[in-house]
């Protein structure tokens, strides 16, 4: 009898509702609520599943993300090793290879002018970094917080590992994502209040064709201009440049695929749910992380802001061939600002398309964000 009562004992004493602590059970509900988002709203489901379920699977078994020193077996928890690629910035660096394998630098090429905008919208980094450092934060915190504004979360991976703030890498990467996935809902706000009704009707001349020279040269010639003046930016814009050469060479379609779809998919599963195990209760629940949130939006928020303004200049400078809204698409975030600047053009005028217009400001973002982040780590002197 006293086996059996003892056996009961130690199986209740197991479960995992015996240690949940109050902030355990908001983590819980936290990572239900990003769910729903991502189930039942459709809010960017590729990233939100996997990172909501590593929140929950965090929340409740600790141990998944225990490092091998914490185990009584010496092994460690299976997620501790996701995230360990995190931190060695292999995960980030695959990410990019996907994204460049996956996407076409034509509108870029064809429109050079998106480079300005896409460097315009850079700006909600510089003024995060300078309001983080008032917040209290030290000079490297800040910067890995202020590059949530490029609404990337490989690149605010990649940054907070390279300046050792892996402690904050967590609400940093949980903060970016969710930005970029709520892209749809920040942004358009922004971009009516900046623009008139007239200049979001604007539509655009069709961009010149793009040659297959010309699409060959772009990633060779960015990766040796860029790395060359910061080299730190190897990582990031060498993989992005090396997907995309493998795009558009035409010789190694086997690459391509693989690198844009099975290896893209396999390594946002391993980054997402990795990024949501390390929002254990004790890591998220603070008030640094309440700052980073908040710090996260008005850097999303004033870089939307920069580049719609300067894509304003543009159209002031061009006669009125600008469409303004092209310029908010500044931000990393890929495809999904584009999308935007689509969608809220079209609301001003059903037959307007700027896809494709917006599409070069939002590459030309995801290298200037790349570029910020270097810029970061050769000020630090990493």
């Amino acid at each position: 009898m006293s086996y059996i009562l003892d056996t009961v004992s130690n199986l209740i004493g197991q479960m995992a509702f015996m240690n949940l602590t109050v902030g355990n059970f908001i983590m819980i509900g936290v990572a239900c609520v990003f769910l729903y988002l991502a189930i039942a709203k459709g809010f960017e489901p590729l990233l939100l599943v996997p990172i909501a379920f590593g929140m929950l699977l965090v929340n409740i078994y600790p141990d998944i993300l225990a490092s091998p020193e914490e185990t009584s077996n010496g092994v460690g928890g299976m997620l501790y090793y996701f995230y360990q690629l995190d931190e060695w910035s292999i995960l980030p660096s695959l990410i990019f290879m996907g994204v460049g394998a996956m996407t076409d630098f034509s509108p870029l090429i064809a429109n050079p002018i998106c480079f300005l905008m896409g460097a315009a919208a850079q700006f909600g980094i510089y003024c995060a970094y300078l309001l983080a450092i008032s917040f209290g934060f030290s000079g490297e915190a800040a910067a890995a917080i202020a590059i949530i504004g490029g609404a990337d979360g490989p690149t605010s991976i990649f940054l907070a590992s390279k300046l050792g703030q892996t402690a904050l890498m967590g609400p940093i990467a949980v903060a970016a994502y969710s930005y970029m996935s709520l892209v749809p809902i920040i942004q358009p706000p922004i971009m009516k209040l900046f623009t008139t009704e007239k200049e979001r009707k604007i539509h655009m001349e069709n961009l010149r064709h793009v040659t297959k020279l010309e699409k060959i040269l772009f990633p060779i010639v960015v990766t040796i201009i860029v790395c060359i003046i910061l080299p730190t930016t190897a990582p990031l814009v060498g993989m992005l440049m090396l997907g995309n050469l493998f795009r558009e060479c035409g010789v190694v379609r086997q690459l391509t695929e693989t690198a844009s779809n099975a290896m893209m998919y396999i390594v946002v599963i391993l980054l997402g749910t990795s990024v949501g195990a390390s929002t254990s209760a004790e890591a998220f629940l603070n008030v640094s992380t309440l700052k980073i949130v908040v710090l996260g939006l008005a850097a999303f928020a004033v870089a939307t802001m920069a580049g719609t303004l300067f894509g304003k200049l543009l159209c002031k400078i061009s006669g009125g061939k600008i469409n303004p809204l092209i310029g908010s698409a500044g931000v990393s975030a890929v495809p999904m600002a584009a999308r935007v600047s689509q969608k809220v053009g079209a609301e001003a005028d059903p037959t307007n398309f700027l896809l494709m217009h917006a599409m070069g400001p939002n590459v030309a973002g995801v290298i200037g964000t790349a570029v910020a982040a270097g810029m970061f780590m050769a000020i630090f002197g990493v």
